[in-house]
C-alpha cells in the first residue's frame, strides 16, 4: 500500500505541493489567530478544592487582585503617607476597581514591611470584569500606582504573572525556534551536503507547524483550545517532522544508490515509502498513542497538552508520508549522492558511525556492556526517588520580570503576607458555637500557625483562613490539608485555597496514571508487536524504554530541583519541579525514544528477514544471523538516527534557552532523554541485549523463532556523508 502511495505522490507530486503551500499559506495568515483565541486552561472537575471555588464564585465572587510592593524609605514618613493617601483615594474612582487595602486609607497595618521600609498595597478589581477588561484595569491600576512616591514600586500578582508568563512564553518559543532553526539548517547543509537537501526537512517542518496551527484554529471555533496546545505543536511539529523527513530522505538516497542514478524515480519513491514510509506511519501511531496517555489524566493542562500533541503528531505523519516524498520527488536531481559533503572531506562509512562502533563493541562484550550501561542508568535515575512537585506560580518567571520582582519582594520583607491561607467553608454561620468550636479544635493541630473566622457569606455561610506553618506549598501546608479532609472536626468542612489544590492535582493524577502509563505501553506494545512480528522486541523495548526514562527524570530532578548546574542555565531553583514536568518529560520522551527506537528495529527486522539462517535453521545459524541483523541494520539506520538526534536536540536546546523555569525543564529533559537513548540505550543497551537474546528475539508463541520472510530487501548501499 504505501509503495503505491510512493509511486502516487511521485505522480502527482506538483498537486500535493500546491496543497502543502495553500495549508501553510493559509497557516500563515490564519494560524495566528489561535494565539489570541487560545484560552488558559480552568479548574480540575470534580475535586474538593474546585467544589470550594465553584462555590465561593457564586455566593461571594473575588476579583482579580493586582499587588504592589512598595520599597526603599520609611513608609510611615508624614510627606509620604499623604502623597499615597491621595493616589489611593484617586484609585478608588478609577473604573474597574472594586477594593483597595492598604496601609494608609484602611490602616491594614499587617501591609507594613517587616523593617518599616515598605509597604504593600492589595487592589481588587470587579469580579464582572472579563479576562480582557481586567487586564486593561490591571494595567491602568499599575500604572497609578507607580506614581506613589517610594524609591521602588513593583506591581504583580495572579493575573498579571500569567500575563507575564504567557508573553515571556510566546518570546521564548519565537527566539527558540529561530535561533534552533537557523542552527539546524547550517548543521543539515554541512551533513547532507548541499543546500536544498539542508532545506528540504526544514521547509517540510515549517510547511506542518503552519498546517498544525491551521487544524488549532478550526478547534477554536468549535471548542476551547488551550494555550499550551500551541506551545506544544510548535514544539513537537518541528521535531517529528524533521525525524520524519531525514528517515524518508536517507532511504530514498539508498534506494538510489542501489538502484542506480538513472533508475525510475517513481520505483525508487516507491521502495522509499515501502520501507521509510512504513516505519514513519508505525512511528507517528507510536507517538501519538504515547501523547494520548495524557487524556486519561483528565487534567486541564495536561489535556490541552494532548490535543496540541495529538495535532501535531498527525500533521508531522501526513507531511512524512506526503510532502516530504513530494519535496524530493521535485528536487531529486539536485539531492547528492550518498556520501556526498560539502567540502574536501572524505565521505564515511556508517560503520565508522558512532552507533555502529557502539554496536560492535556491545556485540563482541555483551554482558559487562548491558551491567554496566544499566547501572549507569540506574545510578542517573537514584535522584528520582527525592523527587517533589509542585505549582511553581511566578517563581518561574523570569528573576526580572515585574511579577516575579513583586512576589520575591513579598517573601523577603513580608512575613505575615508569605504564606496563602488554606480556605475552608462550613455552613453554619460565624456566630455558631460550633464554629467557635471548629477554630479551637484548629488552633491546637501542630501545622496549623493561626486561625481566622471570616465574616458570614452572603448565604450565611461560614469562611476561615487556616494559616499553615511554613510555605503555602510545603510539608506542613500539605500534611495539614489531609488532616483537614480526614479529622472528625467540630462540624463538617469542605477544603480548598492552593494547597488543597496542588493535593487534589496529585492525587486525582496518582490515581490515573497507572491506567494511562498500561494504555500507552498497550498500545506501543502491539504496534511494535505489528512491525516486527515478535512479543520479545516490544517487551524489550517498553523496559528499556522505562530505564531510560527514570535515567532522565533523575538527571531532571539533580539540575532543577537540588540545582546542580543551575548558575550555567541561568535560573534559580525553588526545590521542586513542575507539577507538569515528569509527567510531559515521561510521554514525550517516551513516544520519540519509541521513535527511535522504530527507525532502528524496523531496519534490523529487514535484515533479519532477509538473512540466510544456515544449513537445517540450526540455532547457532540462526543466532548468527541475527547478530549480522542486528549490526547490519544499526549500521545502516544508525547515521540517520544519529543526525536525527543532533537534530532534535538543537531544537529542544532553543527552548532550554528559554528564561521561563517551567519551559526550561522540558527544553533540558527532553534534550537530556534524547542524548542518553540515542548513545546508552540504543548504541549500546539495544544492541547487548539483542545479542545476548539471539533468535529469540523473533519468538512469538504459537509461531517461529525464525520470523517470516518478507520480499523488500534491505539496501546494501549504505554509506552517508558524516552523520
Amino acid at each position: 500500500m504505501l509503495e503505491r502511495l510512493g509511486r502516487w505522490v511521485h505522480r502527482r507530486s506538483a498537486g500535493i505541493l500546491a496543497g502543502w503551500l495553500a495549508l501553510a499559506l493559509a497557516g500563515a495568515v490564519l494560524g495566528g489567530s489561535v494565539f489570541d483565541r487560545a484560552e488558559s486552561p480552568g479548574p480540575r472537575a470534580g475535586v474538593e478544592s474546585t467544589l470550594v471555588e465553584q462555590r465561593l464564585d457564586r455566593v461571594d465572587p473575588g476579583g482579580e487582585q493586582v499587588v504592589a510592593v512598595l520599597r526603599g524609605t520609611d513608609a510611615l514618613g508624614v510627606a509620604l503617607v499623604g502623597q499615597a493617601s491621595q493616589v489611593l483615594h484617586d484609585l478608588r474612582a478609577l473604573p474597574g476597581v472594586h477594593e483597595i487595602r492598604d496601609p494608609y486609607t484602611t490602616g491594614a497595618s499587617d501591609l507594613l514591611a517587616d523593617d518599616g521600609r515598605g509597604a504593600v498595597v492589595q487592589v481588587e478589581l470587579d469580579p464582572s470584569l472579563d479576562h480582557d477588561e481586567a487586564l486593561h484595569a490591571a494595567d491602568e491600576v499599575a500604572m497609578r500606582l507607580r506614581t506613589i512616591a517610594f524609591p521602588s514600586v513593583v506591581v504583580g500578582g495572579e493575573l498579571l504573572a500569567e500575563e507575564a508568563f504567557a508573553q515571556q512564553a510566546v518570546r521564548d518559543a519565537a527566539r527558540g525556534e529561530g535561533v534552533a532553526l537557523v542552527v539546524l539548517f547550517g548543521v543539515l547543509v554541512a551533513v547532507l551536503g548541499g543546500w536544498l537537501v539542508g532545506a528540504l526537512p526544514v521547509l517540510t517542518a515549517l510547511g506542518a507547524i503552519a498546517a498544525s496551527l491551521l487544524c488549532l484554529t478550526g478547534l477554536a471555533t468549535v471548542t476551547s483550545v488551550s494555550e499550551y496546545a500551541v506551545n506544544v505543536v510548535t514544539l513537537l511539529g518541528l521535531a517529528l517532522t524533521i525525524d520524519y523527513s531525514l528517515l524518508v530522505l536517507a532511504r530514498f538516497r539508498e534506494e538510489r544508490a542501489t538502484a542506480g542514478r538513472k533508475a525510475d524515480p517513481a520505483r525508487v519513491l516507491g521502495r522509499t515509502m515501502a520501507t521509510a514510509g512504513h516505519t514513519v506511519l508505525i512511528s507517528g501511531l507510536t507517538v501519538g498513542a504515547a501523547l494520548s496517555g495524557l487524556l486519561v489524566l483528565g487534567d486541564p493542562v495536561l489535556t490541552g497538552m494532548a490535543i496540541g500533541g495529538v495535532v501535531a503528531v498527525a500533521v508531522a505523519t501526513a507531511a512524512g508520508l506526503t510532502l516530504a516524498p513530494a519535496m524530493i520527488t521535485l528536487g531529486h536531481a539536485r539531492i547528492p549522492a550518498l556520501g556526498a559533503a560539502r567540502g574536501p572531506r572524505r565521505p564515511r562509512s556508517p560503520a565508522d558511525s558512532i552507533l555502529a562502533r557502539s554496536a560492535g563493541l556491545a556485540q563482541r562484550r555483551p554482558w559487562p556492556v548491558l551491567l554496566g550501561s544499566a547501572g549507569l542508568l540506574v545510578v542517573l535515575a537514584t535522584p528520582l526517588l527525592a523527587l517533589q512537585v509542585g505549582d511553581s506560580d511566578a517563581r518561574s518567571l523570569p528573576a526580572t520580570s515585574e511579577p516575579r520582582l513583586a512576589y520575591d519582594a513579598v517573601q523577603q520583607h513580608h512575613a505575615g503576607l508569605r504564606t496563602t491561607p488554606i480556605t475552608l467553608l462550613t455552613d453554619p454561620p460565624p456566630a455558631d458555637p460550633q464554629v467557635s468550636a471548629l477554630a479551637q479544635q484548629l488552633t491546637q493541630l501542630e501545622d496549623v500557625a493561626d486561625v481566622v473566622v471570616l465574616d458570614a457569606l452572603p448565604d450565611g455561610s461560614t469562611k476561615l483562613a487556616v494559616e499553615p506553618v511554613g510555605a503555602t506549598f510545603g510539608p506542613a501546608a500539605l500534611r495539614l490539608i489531609g488532616q483537614l479532609r480526614e479529622l472528625d472536626l467540630a462540624v463538617p468542612v469542605r477544603v480548598g485555597g492552593p494547597a488543597a489544590e496542588l493535593v487534589d492535582a496529585r492525587a486525582a493524577i496518582g490515581q490515573r496514571l497507572p491506567l494511562a502509563v498500561a494504555l500507552v505501553m498497550l498500545v506501543t506494545g502491539a504496534l511494535l508487536l505489528v512491525l516486527t512480528g515478535s512479543l520479545v522486541v516490544p517487551v524489550k523495548a517498553l523496559a528499556l524504554n522505562l530505564l531510560s526514562l527514570a535515567a532522565t527524570l533523575g538527571v531532571v530532578v539533580t539540575i532543577f530541583q537540588w540545582g546542580w548546574g543551575s548558575s550555567l542555565l541561568g535560573f534559580t531553583p525553588w526545590g521542586a519541579l513542575d507539577l507538569t514536568t515528569p509527567l510531559l518529560l515521561f510521554l514525550f520522551a517516551f513516544g520519540l525514544s519509541m521513535d527511535y527506537h522504530v527507525f532502528l528495529v524496523a531496519r534490523i527486522k529487514e535484515f533479519w528477514d532477509a538473512a540466510p539462517r544456515g544449513r537445517g535453521g540450526s540455532a547457532a545459524g540462526s543466532r548468527a544471523a541475527n547478530d549480522r541483523a542486528v549490526l547490519a541494520g544499526i549500521t545502516a539506520s544508525g547515521p540517520v538516527v544519529t543526525l536525527a538526534a543532533l537534530a532534535i536536540s538543537i531544537v529542544f536546546l532553543g527552548f532550554a534557552a528559554g528564561e521561563l523555569v517551567a519551559v526550561k525543564e522540558i527544553g533540558v529533559g527532553m534534550t537530556v532523554a534524547i542524548l542518553i537513548d540515542v548513545t546508552v540505550v540504543r548504541g549500546l543497551l539495544l544492541p547487548a541485549v539483542m545479542t545476548l537474546l539471539g533468535r529469540w528475539n523473533w519468538w512469538l508463541p504459537g509461531g517461529s523463532v525464525r520470523g517470516r520472510r518478507r520480499t523488500p530487501r534491505p539496501s546494501p548501499a549504505v554509506t552517508v556523508g558524516s552523520a
